[in-house]
């Protein structure tokens, strides 16, 4: 039986009732001892340790500079004896302007433990921007400091007063966080209704039905409690953390509709998003047919993603297995953990990569229009990846030069032996993350040193957010890593080619969820979306961010059109030159019929 064949199945271990918890890697791959438990995950990384192809030298795009930022903050999952699920899932991130002063503060979720009151649990962290590369922690004073046993974060404004406010999921129940405006955070979870209990996971604001509100998609992971936790081994008969397929209890996501008076009506029933349950972990929303009308895809760990297509009368039908994007190329279902949605080709269709569990490569699923291509292999993502364990990813141009590049935040969810595990302060669920450069020619090559930095760093990473934080036309990234410290990977890539980046702002001053920008640098034509919810569990910079290479200086986007989430659009005369950041507000372009 080869090893693909293994993992797809709940085998029983030398305990009773136990399972099998998650792939190796290869076969010469031995899992061995040493619980990830209270490892020195958060400690500084051992140079000397880590990766093969891990050395200085070569291509080092981004500095670590958490500490020296300020961000003091440890992630702490709560592991003890027992293997509980949510354990090693969790660690959700965010980017936002809390005081509207045009620098993104820093959010960062909790856990705790999972079987204690949730008021002993530390709580979730708030760090504001103080504009020179510096944070600091207002989590006390602003009222950011959620308890419950936290997964991920998702960010927009609900209420229309042009203040972002924050959506937390939890192991049930979730939180949302009203922006008062004056660096302060409410928990108006039970006047808005928006307290879904069930176990939340990846959250995405999203304006389904074009009234220019912000309704709420939440993918929630599997009906779970402490009361139905099995005793799970690896292939070496030691306890470790069960698959989802071990529990058979895919969940059903919520969709929350906003009634335009600070309240939300649960419509999953209505909107046939019950008609399909999985264990869902990313989401991200755009319109991937054509049609005018967002859609929802959802990343299903172990189960078929689903497409959600709008059908433009508040129901969506899951078309994912008509459209090619359920499962891989060769029709498996793959561990489905981060995603995200760009148009990568720029042919002015939204294109999907899903990132996946150790020995499943990336699914790369190019938009053929009406259908998509699985193409990971193509793109060379395939044998990149397939030895990683991936959840935080995105698109970006990291280096400016006008393709595309990915960063994959890796790190596994089965223990395991070997150069990794050293590296990451005895975690033995370590791993470094993955930079790959976008090359011509539609193709992706690995950068090393690994992950684009000097020295390794290597733990057990989940979200991975992104911002320009600075300002300065490259994105960074912050990544929560399960019982350890963040990483704050500042953009030093040189050369940098040129850029342009813009805000798109409604009516009230708040980031335009869900509109689509299309311009013209010479004779290249981009469109973007303005999202917040890609990747995994994570809330990102809402503005949008473009490298054009080696553009002449006096380059200049034109012929700028913004399509509102109601479906109304906006043409902005003029040309905007290269290298800074531009408002486009609602209201200030001229209609366009």
């Amino acid at each position: 039986m080869t090893i693909d064949a293994m993992r797809g199945r709940v085998r029983r271990g030398p305990r009773p009732g136990g399972c099998f918890a998650a792939a190796v890697a290869a076969c010469a791959a031995i899992l061995a001892g040493g619980c990830f438990g209270n490892g020195n995950g958060g400690g500084p990384p051992d140079p000397s340790a880590g990766a093969p192809d891990a050395a200085p030298g070569g291509d080092v795009w981004f500095e670590e500079v958490a500490a020296a930022s300020g961000l003091d903050f440890r992630h702490v999952n709560g592991h003890r004896d027992e293997h509980l699920i949510p354990e090693i899932v969790v660690g959700g991130a965010a980017w936002f302007d809390l005081d509207g002063d045009g620098d993104l503060d820093v959010y960062l979720v909790q856990s705790g433990r999972v079987r204690q009151d949730p008021v002993l649990n530390p709580p979730n962290q708030l760090f504001r921007n103080n504009g020179d590369g510096t944070f600091t922690d207002i989590t006390e004073s602003s009222g950011a400091g959620d308890r419950r046993y936290g997964m991920g974060v998702a960010t927009g404004d609900y209420d229309g007063d042009g203040d972002v406010d924050l959506y937390i999921t939890n192991f049930g129940p979730n939180v949302m966080l009203r922006n008062n405006g004056d660096g302060t955070l409410t928990d108006v979870t039970t006047a808005t209704g928006a307290g879904d209990e069930k176990w939340g996971a990846g959250a995405a604001f999203v304006d389904y039905d074009a009234d220019g509100d912000l309704d709420l998609y939440i993918t929630n992971y599997i009906y779970w409690s402490t009361d139905v936790e099995r005793e799970c081994v690896n292939f070496l008969g030691q306890p470790d953390y069960c698959m989802p397929q071990a529990y058979e209890a895919p969940a059903h996501d919520t969709l929350y509709r906003n009634n335009g008076d600070g309240t939300f009506t649960d419509v999953s029933v209505e909107a046939g998003i019950r008609a399909d349950a999985g264990n869902g972990l990313g989401v991200v929303c755009g319109d991937f047919n054509g049609d005018g009308l967002v859609d929802i895809y959802v990343a299903n760990d172990g189960s078929k993603n689903i497409l959600w297509v709008n059908r433009g009368d508040g129901t969506f039908r899951n078309e994912a297995l008509l459209a090619g994007c359920a499962v891989d190329q060769d029709g498996r279902e793959k561990a489905g953990m981060g995603v995200d949605a760009m148009d990568v080709d720029d042919d002015g269709d939204l294109d999907l990569l899903v990132v996946n569990l150790d020995n499943e490569s990336d699914s790369f699923y190019r938009n053929q229009g009406d259908y998509f291509m699985e193409e990971a292999a193509a793109a060379g993502l395939a044998s990149i990846s397939r030895s990683f364990t991936r959840f935080g990813v995105a698109f970006i141009d990291f280096n400016n030069d006008g393709l595309l590049d990915l960063y994959e935040a890796n790190g596994r969810v089965s223990m395991q032996e070997g150069p990794f595990a050293s590296g990451g302060g005895g975690d033995a669920y370590a791993e470094p993350n993955l930079l790959i450069r976008g090359m011509p020619g539609g193709r992706f090559e690995e950068v090393l040193p690994r992950g684009g930095v000097a020295a390794p760093l290597i733990h057990t990473s989940r979200a991975a957010a992104f911002a320009d934080f600075d300002d300065d036309g490259a994105v960074d990234i912050l990544v929560n890593n399960i019982e350890g410290r963040p990483y704050l990977l500042h953009n030093v890539a040189r050369p940098r080619g040129r850029w342009i980046g813009f805000a798109v702002i409604g009516a009230a001053g708040s980031p335009a969820i869900g509109a689509t920008l299309t311009f013209y640098v010479g004779s290249r034509r981009v469109r973007r979306d303005v999202r917040t919810g890609y990747s995994y569990l994570a809330a990102n910079d809402p503005r949008i961010h473009v490298g054009l290479g080696d553009a002449p200086a006096a380059a200049a986007a034109t012929n700028v059109v913004v399509r509102w989430s109601d479906g109304r659009s906006e043409r902005f005369d003029g040309a905007f030159p290269a290298d800074a950041y531009h408002r486009l507000q609602r209201g200030r372009g001229a209609p366009i019929e």
